[in-house]
């Protein structure tokens, strides 16, 4: 089993942006510790409940960090890899772990295999290294060659996987991470590109090197068991879980969000068998959430649900302070900078601190949130129960998104009789009726998390 579970809550961080390097790498100057910086921010991070932290690009690129030029040294303007060691035993001795990015697709043009190529041509070492190359016609770069981009952009080159130096080199680059920073996982980007014979090279590979090393996929559309299962990966992004989320807010319409549950976690559900999806709010290539839910004061009705539905729930820096940013052609907007002494010292109009932590301490201590069977109990408009049981332990999460109080009518078959507290207000029991309904009362934008007993 991996050390990436159900137990686990990830915080994200987008390093080059909030570390606030430079947004281009000249590749020479002298490296800058700017990764220590998150050590100041780990106690902030653990505030959350966050007990697994996630890191963006760290190794050498020209840019955004996804435009690799090595995989074996770290972001000059990051620092070293002492810098990178330092930061991953200080979060393995705090008891968290730590999931790099790896950029396995595509490099940038700096990649140092085709800066090889590009004087040297069909004599290079490495002309196998790179998808669909050839030399009957030029790139948009001038190059007197051509090659595969990833999705059109010229400045990421498409590696060929199908070449065994070039997926050896990448494995030698994990084997090194494993070794030298113990990571506990990777997230791969843009796993939905990548080949199925390369993914199950890999998992075959971190089988042998680290069995509990923990591979997430970063797939947008499509049934994510095509790329998490016991031959591949184990985990992928949920984005169906995330565009459900806000649109369903957005549009006064839970039915949404239940379909997607239904159909992923639900009892006939097609993901019940991989309990780790990746579950977010935003991240470093969407809108902040802030930014994308039409109304802020549902915020804390979203991040209920985030935190209490099937599978890891992950935080995105910046965003428990409220920050908002919609996406453009440059996401750097959507990475800024994280100066916490100032954020701390300021006053939020949206802050969920203490609401993510609350929520965070609750996930922890009530394992049929981590664990339980999923099943719909009710769904309208603007309100949306669901239960989660685990043996002799039951939570019912309750939500009421409309302006006005309602009372629901929540069927719980079989429990007539049973007693429940509201965990968020300890003060509210309710009792089931002996038809087996329990009668909820619900103010405006509230929420309820049930427990028997």
């Amino acid at each position: 089993m991996t050390t990436i579970n159900q137990n686990s809550i990830f915080y994200h961080i987008y390093p080059l942006g909030a570390c606030a390097a430079p947004h281009h790498n000249d590749l020479q100057s002298e490296p800058q510790p700017r990764l220590r910086q998150i050590l100041g921010w780990l106690d902030h991070i653990q505030s959350l409940g966050a007990n697994a932290l996630y890191l963006g690009p760290v190794f050498e690129s020209g840019s955004h960090g996804y435009d690799t030029a090595d995989y074996f040294h770290v972001d000059h303007r990051l620092g070293t890899r002492a810098d990178l060691a330092v930061l991953s035993s200080t979060l393995h001795a705090r008891g968290m772990h730590l999931v790099l990015d790896g950029v396995f697709n595509h490099v940038g043009r700096n990649f140092w295999a085709f800066r090889d190529l590009q004087p040297n041509g069909q004599n290079s070492t490495y002309k196998n290294w790179f998808a669909d190359l050839r030399f009957d016609q030029r790139s948009p770069f001038g190059d007197p060659f051509i090659y595969a981009a990833w999705n059109g952009h010229f400045d990421l080159v498409k590696l060929n996987l199908a070449e065994p130096a070039a997926r050896q080199h990448l494995f030698d680059a994990i084997r090194m991470w494993k070794e030298e920073f113990q990571i506990d996982g990777i997230r791969l980007d843009a796993a939905d590109a990548l080949s199925f014979t390369f993914l199950r090279d890999l998992r075959s590979f971190t089988n042998q090197l680290a069995p509990n090393l923990w591979l997430m996929g970063e797939v947008i559309h499509g049934d994510y068991r095509q790329w998490a299962n016991p031959e591949m990966l184990h985990a992928t992004t949920n984005y169906e879980l995330y565009k459900s989320l806000y649109s369903s807010f957005n549009d006064s319409n839970f039915f949404e969000l239940a379909y997607s549950l239904n159909r992923e976690f639900g009892t006939p559900g097609i993901y019940r068998d991989i309990s780790t999806l990746y579950n977010f709010a935003d991240n470093h290539d969407v809108s902040r959430i802030a930014s994308q839910l039409q109304d802020k004061q549902k915020l804390h009705l979203l991040y209920f649900l985030l935190f209490t539905v099937p599978g890891i729930p992950s935080v995105y820096y910046g965003s428990e302070f409220g920050f908002e940013g919609v996406k453009q052609s440059n996401d750097w907007n959507l990475r800024p900078a994280f100066d916490l002494p100032q954020l701390q010292s300021q006053a939020h109009p949206h802050d969920l601190r203490g609401w993510i932590g609350h929520l965070a301490g609750l996930r922890h201590s009530q394992p049929a949130l981590r664990v339980g069977n999923y099943e719909e109990v009710l769904v309208a408009s603007s309100q949306f129960a669901f239960s989660c049981e685990s043996g002799n332990d039951m939570i019912l999460v309750i939500v009421n998104s409309a302006y006005e109080s309602t009372e629901l009518n929540l069927p719980i078959r079989g429990k007539s009789g049973w007693r429940f507290v509201d965990l968020l207000n300890p003060e509210d029991k309710f009792t089931g009726d002996p038809s087996g309904n329990l009668q909820i009362n619900m103010r405006p934008n509230q929420v309820r998390l049930l427990r028997n007993g």
